[in-house]
């Protein structure tokens, strides 16, 4: 395996140019150096399966790993079963999904705590999780590796340690480490290299460094208030965290080989690339 860049969805650019169709972003991508690409099912699974087809063969064709975002509804901490089998398919038709899409990789926000104690969510989520793997293994997805995020506000369920957790569950789970959340969690927790250790060496004593390696990444920089996560922003706009530069070297020097995927405003191609960029010059 080898460290992979890419987009979540289309740049400004890539529609500025003149291109329409997410079924062109592969060779956009490609042109740019950049070798992945995460559909996003955020707002509703709305593929058809003869697009996704016809994502995955230009997606063969010029070497980029596809992954989805799942929809930002599911919320596996909700007891209520007519919400909880809501989710349940949000998370079937995504594992579907990315698999004609040729991928392998589905990006989950796991809940929200709502009214509950926390403890009753996180097992509410955790069940949950077992449970979503027992209906995709009946429908033949056990391939797909379902990555739990990080989340950037104290109301979600998703702090770095109970990622990690949720991924001891199933060995198939990957984090998806979301670096500006974890940011926006702390108050600006990321600031130098230091910060950035700290995690993956929490995530290399959870799960082990093979697993750790192999993590789903999402970066961009981030406002925030009190209350956590505000908006994503971009790498041009300096007076926001956190900085790529001082993650690069620790995945160059640690061996690692994760997907990284920029969630930047608008330049998600083009900071994506400048990524790359600093992570061929360390």
């Amino acid at each position: 395996m080898s460290i992979r860049f890419g987009p979540s969805g289309n740049s400004e650019s890539f529609y500025a140019q003149g291109y329409k169709a997410s079924w062109q972003a592969p060779k956009w991508l490609h042109e740019m150096g950049l070798t992945a690409y995460e559909y996003s099912f955020g707002r509703g699974v709305n593929l058809s399966d003869e697009m996704a087809e016809k994502i995955r063969l230009e997606a063969e064709k010029w070497n980029v790993a596809v992954s989805v975002h799942a929809p930002y509804y599911i919320n596996l901490a909700n007891p209520d079963p007519e919400k909880r089998e809501a989710s349940f398919r949000y998370i079937l038709e995504s594992a579907r999904l990315v698999t004609l899409l040729g991928g392998d990789r589905v990006v989950v926000h796991v809940g929200a705590e709502m009214k509950m104690e926390r403890a009753e969510a996180l097992k509410n989520c955790r069940a949950g999780i077992l449970e979503a793997y027992r209906r995709m293994d009946a429908q033949g997805l056990s391939q797909v590796h379902l990555c739990p995020e990080t989340m950037g506000r104290p109301s979600q369920i998703g702090d770095l340690a109970e990622t990690l957790d949720f991924c001891q569950l199933d060995a198939r789970l990957l984090p998806c480490v979301d670096f500006a959340h974890l940011h926006a969690l702390g108050q600006g927790a990321l600031k130098e290299t230091a910060d950035f250790a700290r995690v993956l060496d929490a995530a290399e004593a959870a799960l082990g460094i093979d697993r750790a390696r192999r993590m789903h990444v999402h970066f961009s920089t981030i406002e925030y208030t009190i209350a956590g996560e505000k908006r994503h922003r971009t790498f041009a706009e300096k007076d926001y965290g956190p900085r790529f530069q001082f993650l690069a070297p620790l995945l160059k020097d640690r061996g690692y080989a994760p997907r990284i995927i920029c969630e930047c405003k608008g330049t998600m191609a083009e900071d994506a690339r400048e990524m790359l960029r600093l992570y061929g010059a360390v």
